[in-house]
């Protein structure tokens, strides 16, 4: 399957300029020992450089507001299958994604955006902050980059996201579905429930101001966070994506609190779906992944990460990587079943 994006002009020049002016803020980051910063364009770099990804941005079609996404685009056509990623509340599609990138990239046609309200260049005036509105510009944006068919991956907040499009929003476009560590199967109630059960706030939870709050945050989402925390270097992350837009963010949770992906009751989805949890999750426990298994029937896999925590993407990316390749590569028929991947 041969998926073009829009042709690029200037290709090599821009390319050539875009590396160049990269490497400069590197360097500048780097003399101003702004750690996160400089992970961030590190980032940016190896996605340009090494994995031949190019920053895309979108205006979406006009709705109730202006809407602009940025998608992280191959920058050349390829037969890979084409692959949509989508990210949760822990950062961007960069950050997100960064332990998945490299070996996804080597088998599929990767598009990964910064849903609406997270990065500097994914932004709306619209009012609108439900799981069909982020379905709806992810699907208005694969349109826009013509192409038809492809296969969606989403984790936690991104997970309710892909559950949407799969089932209403782009039904016709969504082939096969990855859902990880993503709480679609509880209700609304049993979502404010555990979010009342919290030591904070939501908002305080998951869109941290202060160096304690996403200390909090990475030890809540890993099974083995980091051992050293340094404050200013949590401070500068906070800078860097816990600042900007934090508002509509704080809205987005709020929604998904109040009527999660939007459906009542939740529809079994047609399409082939594998289901990746982590057995140490302690922000949707595993028995949500089994419930959502047994709600998707015989259509549907669970597969299960021993030792990784919600963040599996980060603590398990072997076993990640190599469960969406052997599913979204096998066209064998999947049969229902729990499998456990080992650490």
């Amino acid at each position: 399957m041969n998926m073009k994006p829009p042709p690029p002009h200037g290709h090599g020049t821009s390319t050539l300029l875009a590396l160049l002016s990269l490497s400069l803020l590197l360097l500048r980051l780097l003399l101003r020992l702004r750690f996160a910063a400089f992970r961030d364009a590190a980032l940016s770099l190896h996605l340009v450089a090494r994995l031949r990804l190019r920053p895309v941005v979108l205006r979406l079609p006009a709705g109730a507001g202006a809407t602009t996404l940025r998608v992280w685009c191959p920058s050349s056509p390829s037969r890979k299958p084409p692959l949509l990623l989508l990210h949760g509340f822990g950062g961007d599609a960069k950050w997100t994604w960064a332990r998945n990138l490299p070996r996804l990239c080597r088998h599929f046609h990767v598009y990964a955006p910064d849903l609406v309200f997270f990065g500097a260049h994914s932004r709306s005036a619209s009012p609108l902050r439900s799981v069909a509105f982020q379905a709806r510009c992810a699907a208005n944006a694969m349109r826009l980059l013509g192409v038809p068919r492809y296969d969606v991956a989403g984790i936690s907040y991104g997970g309710f996201v892909a559950y949407r499009m799969a089932a209403a929003e782009a039904r016709g476009a969504v082939g096969r579905v990855v859902v990880m560590t993503s709480g679609v199967a509880a209700t609304p109630g049993e979502m404010r429930e555990m979010a009342a059960r919290e030591e904070r706030t939501v908002e305080e939870a998951l869109l941290p101001e202060t160096a304690e709050g996403l200390r909090f945050l990475v030890r809540r989402s890993m099974h083995r966070p980091p051992p050293w925390m340094p404050d200013f270097v949590l401070d500068d992350f906070i800078k860097l994506m816990c600042v900007d837009q934090r508002k509509e963010r704080a809205e987005l949770l709020q929604e998904l609190l109040k009527n999660g992906a939007g459906f009542d009751p939740l529809p079994v989805l047609t399409q082939e779906t594998l289901i990746i949890w982590g057995d140490k999750d302690q922000v949707f426990p595993v028995d949500l992944g089994h419930r959502l298994q047994r709600h998707l029937g015989g259509n549907s896999r669970l597969e299960i990460v021993k030792d990784a925590g919600h963040a599996l993407q980060l603590e398990g990316p072997d076993h990640v990587n190599n469960f969406i390749k052997s599913f979204l590569l096998d066209e064998r028929q999947i049969g229902p079943g729990v499998a456990v991947a080992q650490k």
